[in-house]
């Protein structure tokens, strides 16, 4: 299920207040994140991050596709290189369990079904970290990607999952073999659980690619700082209805001074990529 841009707890003024007051808390409530080391050293010039006013060291970059184009190929704003990607892999380890579950001829189990929940809604990192063991770690996701379509996306090593390598390409791979209604590696069933969790993140998580949204959504958000340099991996995933269209998005940033830096960034990226 989407979420409607009419529903009571998701006006844009509402969600606007919320996001700002939520900013300071979801930044004390990073877990994993602080002890992370820095990415390489981002590149610069890109006149799409010049286009939506990106900042100092920030880079940003976005894909589109829009779904209800038959030629259904995706559009590239920026540099399609690798970026950190923080909470937003939460939706590829998904994926995977959803996958592995499948091979053994079972669903997910109940305690499964309740991290799967916690990591999705809440962006809760203790169930993101069990999930992920349970996948296998990187070698896991990696085998689960090979049937998912991705080709640019490497996994964290160990169990520092929000290091993992993806591109804004790769990443609209993942949105079609989950929002895409063509046969995919993932059943009917497991698409529509996915799609039932992005559409219901908590309000606080709510900003993103539904800044470019005109009506429905459903989204998954990524936030990260790097503990030696200070500065902000921010990305947000999803699909959104527009104009009576349906688009995938997904907008990757870096080097953003602040959280807050970031999410404007990101939302400006959206906003700039889906109207073309």
């Amino acid at each position: 299920m989407l979420h409607p841009r009419t529903h009571p707890h998701r006006s844009r003024r509402t969600r606007r207040a919320t996001i700002t007051g939520a900013l300071a808390a979801l930044t004390a409530a990073l877990v994993t994140a602080s002890t992370l080391p820095a990415a390489a050293a981002p590149r610069h010039g890109s006149d799409f991050a010049k286009s939506v006013h990106a900042q100092g060291k920030a880079r940003v970059a976005a894909a589109v596709l829009d779904l209800d184009d038959p030629k259904h190929k995706p559009s590239i704003h920026g540099d399609d290189g690798p970026f950190d990607t923080a909470s937003i892999v939460k939706v590829d380890i998904l994926a995977a369990a959803l996958l592995r579950a499948r091979d053994a001829e079972h669903g997910l189990s109940a305690a499964e079904r309740d991290r799967a929940k916690a990591m999705i809604e809440h962006s809760d990192n203790a169930a993101a970290n069990a999930l992920w063991r349970s996948i296998g770690l990187a070698p896991g996701l990696k085998a689960a990607n090979k049937r998912l379509g991705l080709t640019e996306t490497e996994g964290g090593s160990g169990t520092r999952w929000g290091l993992t390598r993806t591109t804004p390409g790769d990443q609209i791979r993942l949105l079609r073999a989950v929002f895409d209604d063509e046969p995919a590696a993932l059943d009917k069933t497991s698409r529509a659980y996915i799609r039932s969790l992005m559409g219901n993140v908590a309000d606080e998580q709510s900003w993103g690619v539904s800044a470019a949204a005109g009506s429905d959504w459903a989204l998954k958000n990524g936030w990260l700082q790097r503990n030696t340099t200070g500065l902000w991996d921010v990305n947000s995933v999803g699909r959104i209805d527009r104009g009576g269209h349906h688009y995938l998005v997904a907008v990757l940033s870096d080097g953003s001074t602040s959280m807050k830096d970031g999410v404007a960034l990101v939302e400006r990226a959206a906003r700039a990529a889906v109207a073309g």
